[in-house]
């Protein structure tokens, strides 16, 4: 077992405690954790509910090369995050790659200098709705929480889903909403380039696939279903010799589980930089992305974000299927599957003979970085949920609104990052395995976010606001499901609680003029023309 968790039942503490507030969030991602101090600052109360140990999500648990599109569409308290963040570095301006700690550091200073009630290790059990209102809800354990609103800020919409709103888990058909790159996508991005064999035994169809790989072929392209892109690990990855900790075999290793490698490498086709990107001076190979440089170390070595690349890499393709609507100990043993793959992932490529030399090198010249994550052994706390539930509202975003074929008229925020999703599936077809479901497109420029795609539509739950999983199709949300519009969404999801709870309405009900002056105040950009001000 390793010394990183999603869930253990040991954490759970019995209470028969009830505490109340005007806004209670569930959920201390980076998004929970700006709107909780939003929130505060205006005057609300605010109960601050995590499920685990850590706050800030992925920005504090890995993901320190920020994907943020176009950098001038991002402002508030998002952008404030970012200068914090240079702060801890001794800069005057924002800084945009960092290290796990200086991003916890600043979240944490958020939560203290606010006075946030912050309650760790709380997991929803079972939500109480009366008269389309969130009543109150009951965590593991007995606490229950009365608030007069509720924000959803976790990755996976677990509370969202308790209340009853409308929600959709998978890819949706082409068909659903007009677009033309949902759905099931084979492309050649992060595609293997040469034939590798699917079967145990090579030719052998008999002999059944390799872990992970589906005996049947992708359906029509553009057609729906219920997966999911891949999750990962944000590994923060060092060269320091007085930080390196050397990767180790991990218990459970399954050899099995790099076949697809091993026949790869053996491919004279293979292309062995597809897995690894040479360094600057071209005579050295680095584990993953080696523009996710995040800091150099005193002694000038490196530390880094190493993402997924290549046909075979982080990414635990086709095996996080079932997380959205699992229960919290099915949560854990996915999580530790991840954790298992990952860790076995980096001992292969520096220990087996079949790996290329080269490539060997690189993995033993790097590991774990020995100054982070102390307390998870130098493993990120947290995995990289790209996609779990998505709400269904009166506004779903979509690839008309990133192609600019239509502006939503209430803008909370803007995005900008590429249509970016991750594979969802590994597949058969003409005898060789391919990966299916990786889209990287450009949008036609930022686009405008509209409230209503984080508050549930009208006549489901009016006290709940969803700046994280919010009402979007799948192509489009992998490219708004970035931290710095995360942090966007949530901020202006509390100013709007703000007004809800002063004036004692729905959120639906929430008047857009009367929140735009407040957007306008917290800095917000909203607009093509606020993005060129």
């Amino acid at each position: 077992m390793s010394e990183t968790h999603y869930f253990l039942p040991a954490w759970i503490t019995p209470s028969s405690e009830t505490l109340t507030s005007d806004l209670c969030i569930y959920g201390a991602t980076s998004a929970g954790v700006v709107a909780a101090k939003t929130a505060r600052e205006r005057g609300l109360s605010v109960i601050l509910l995590q499920p685990g140990k850590f706050i800030g999500g992925m920005t504090s648990g890995g993901l320190g090369w920020t994907d943020f599109g176009k950098k001038h569409v991002i402002g508030g308290a998002s952008r404030q995050f970012y200068r914090d963040v240079g702060a801890v570095y001794g800069l005057e301006e924002e800084e945009w790659l960092f290290e796990p700690h200086a991003a916890a550091a600043v979240f944490d200073r958020y939560l203290r200098e606010t006075g946030v009630d912050l309650r760790l290790c709380q997991y929803l059990d079972s939500v109480k709705v009366e008269n389309l209102r969130i009543r109150e809800i009951r965590l593991l354990g007995g606490l229950t929480v009365k608030a007069d609103y509720f924000m959803d800020a976790t990755y996976e919409g677990d509370l969202l889903a308790k209340a009853g709103v409308s929600h959709h888990i998978g890819r949706e058909a082409n068909s659903v909403y007009g677009e033309t790159i949902n759905g099931t996508q084979i492309r050649q991005t992060h595609q293997f380039t040469a034939p590798v064999d699917p079967y145990r035994a090579e030719g052998d169809p008999r002999s059944g696939t390799l872990p992970g790989v589906r005996q049947e072929d992708a359906a029509v392209p553009g057609s729906g279903d219920s997966l999911i892109q891949a999750y990962n690990f944000r590994i923060c990855m060092t060269d320091d010799p007085e930080i390196r900790i050397p990767w180790e075999k991990p218990e459970g290793y399954n050899p099995e589980e790099y076949e697809l490698a091993r026949r790869w490498f053996r491919h004279p086709q293979a292309g062995y930089n597809a897995l690894l990107l040479p360094e600057d001076d071209g005579t050295t190979v680095l584990p993953g992305k080696f523009d996710f440089l995040t800091a150099k170390t005193s002694g000038g070595f490196l530390k880094t974000d190493t993402n997924n690349h290549g046909p075979l890499s982080s990414d635990f393709i086709g095996r996080n299927w079932s997380w959205p609507g699992a229960d919290y100990a099915t949560r854990e043993k996915l999580f530790q599957a991840h954790v298992t793959y990952q860790k076995g992932l980096y001992w292969f490529m520096a220990n087996d003979p079949e790996v290329p030399e080269n490539i060997r090198q690189a993995h033993h010249r790097f590991g774990l970085a020995g100054d982070e994550f102390s307390e998870t052994g130098h493993w990120p706390h947290q995995l990289y949920v790209r996609e779990a539930r998505r709400m269904v509202s009166d506004y779903v975003l979509n690839e008309h609104d990133t192609q600019h074929h239509r502006f939503a008229e209430d803008p909370v925020g803007m995005g900008s990052y590429q249509m970016d999703s991750h594979n969802c599936q590994r597949i058969i077809h003409e005898g060789r395995v391919l990966n299916e479901g990786d889209v990287q497109l450009k949008p036609a420029g930022p686009y405008p976010v509209s409230y209503r795609s984080i508050v549930p539509r009208r006549g489901e739950c009016e006290n709940l606001a969803v700046p994280v999983c919010i009402s979007s199709s799948h192509i489009a949300f992998g490219s708004v499901r970035m931290e710095p519009v995360f942090m966007v969404l949530a901020e202006s999801a509390a100013l709007a609680v703000s007004i809800a709870f002063k004036q004692k309405t729905a959120l639906q009900d929430v008047p857009y003029p009367e929140l735009l002056p407040l957007l306008r105040e917290a800095k917000q950009v909203l607009t093509r023309e606020d993005a060129m001000a």
